[in-house]
């Protein structure tokens, strides 16, 4: 018998929940409904990206796997390494740390700490994520890995693990070095997995000045003042890398994230990445489909205890769409249409793809949500005759 694949439409019926809109009067109204989305900013950057954190959908791109120095946009894979350490266990926020002269020296922005000083973990931080310290950043890779080499040793480490396939450091700062890149892309990566991976830090990022050293200095990302809605993330700037500065911003429960790199000034990175962040929330939209193990269809088992088996898909599924689409969105799905016991739970029979018109927005692979135990030997029997006597009426 020849096998086609099955396909049968799963209705959405999803209430959107919306949150109240607490930017009415910061945030021109969403487009009139059935309006084209135009067509993106154009900015004078080397090279940037706007992304929706749930979705991962990619909103608007320019040389985004362009590689690039990052300058102090390194800091948010340190800081990365930093929090993994800690949330492992293996260091505290009050350990207290012995600043070496070699930290001391590093060259850059400062936290001003001192040689002999101890300074501890949390304070540190604070110092590298708020004051954008350069000696901070090496004091904390020091008493990680021992050197600064080796600390890059972990970071290189790491963003292979997140995907990070063109990017490579050489140091905790940031500080330009001919082997030091990465790309906007891989910004972008890393700062959905930071905010993801490490929610009880992450707040940091939103903290808009530190005093240490009866110092105070202001976080470098103007946009915190700008725009209430942005929680972070980090700024850079050498000669080499321009200026530079990844943005994170959430409007009704949507999060964007946008990466500039290699603006030509310190207020171009910021109205340039304002001009992202406007553009995805106006004009786009994040909607949760289905949650994680939800049952999507049934699907007939052969051969096994049970007649059926429910069907759904592993990660909750969220999509973003031009505004106004929502009810243009089809789901549809594919599966073979024999199942055959025994079948474990996570096993994968088909895939369900989110569509708008002849536009795939998302396809997940979909997945039994239980196990079914082959049948006794009556049973397969019975189901294998049933199957040979399809086989005879069905086509060839």
């Amino acid at each position: 018998m020849k096998k086609a694949l099955l396909l049968f439409a799963i209705a959405l019926g999803l209430a959107m929940a919306v949150a109240p809109d607490t930017w009415a009067q910061r945030t021109p109204p969403p487009p009139p409904k059935g309006m084209p989305t135009p067509a993106p900013p154009s900015l004078s950057a080397n090279s940037y990206i706007l992304v929706d954190f749930n979705s991962d959908a990619v909103l608007v791109e320019s040389d985004a796997d362009m590689r690039v120095e990052p300058a102090s946009i390194t800091k948010v894979m340190t800081s990365y390494v930093v929090f993994t350490e800690l949330a492992s266990g293996n260091i505290k926020l009050t350990d207290k740390v012995d600043i070496s002269e070699n930290a001391w020296r590093t060259g850059g922005s400062r936290m001003f700490i001192e040689p002999g000083m101890e300074v501890t973990v949390e304070q540190l931080i604070k110092g590298m994520v708020i004051q954008s310290g350069n000696d901070a950043s090496v004091a904390l890779a020091e008493y990680l890995a021992g050197t600064e080499e080796a600390f890059a040793g972990l970071m290189n480490h790491y963003a292979t693990q997140l995907g990070m396939t063109n990017s490579h450091f050489m140091n905790a700062t940031g500080l330009p070095h001919e082997d030091h890149y990465t790309t906007a892309r891989d910004v972008a990566l890393l700062s959905v997995a930071l905010i993801t991976d490490f929610p009880d830090y992450y707040h940091w990022y939103s903290e808009k000045e530190y005093s240490f050293n009866n110092i105070r200095q202001h976080n470098r990302n103007n946009l915190l003042w700008r725009d209430p809605a942005v929680d972070g993330l980090k700024t850079g700037h050498t000669q080499a890398a321009g200026y530079c500065l990844v943005a994170s911003a959430k409007r009704d429960g949507m999060r964007l994230i946008s990466v500039v790199l290699g603006s030509g000034s310190e207020s171009s990175r910021v109205s340039e990445s304002q001009s992202l962040l406007n553009y995805g929330f106006r004009f786009f939209e994040t909607v949760q489909l289905y949650q994680a193990g939800q049952e999507l269809a049934q699907g007939k088992v052969w051969k096994g205890e049970q007649e059926q088996v429910r069907l759904g898909i592993q990660d909750e599924l969220f999509v973003t769409i031009p505004r106004g689409r929502y009810d243009d969105l089809d789901a549809q799905v594919e599966m073979r249409p024999e199942l055959l016991a025994p079948l474990t739970s996570g096993e994968e029979v088909g895939r369900i793809s989110i569509r708008i018109g002849d536009d795939e927005i998302v396809s997940r692979g979909l997945v039994t949500l239980e196990t079914v135990a082959e049948a006794g030997f009556f049973g397969r029997a019975w189901d294998g005759l049933n199957m040979w006597i399809g086989s005879l009426l069905g086509d060839e």
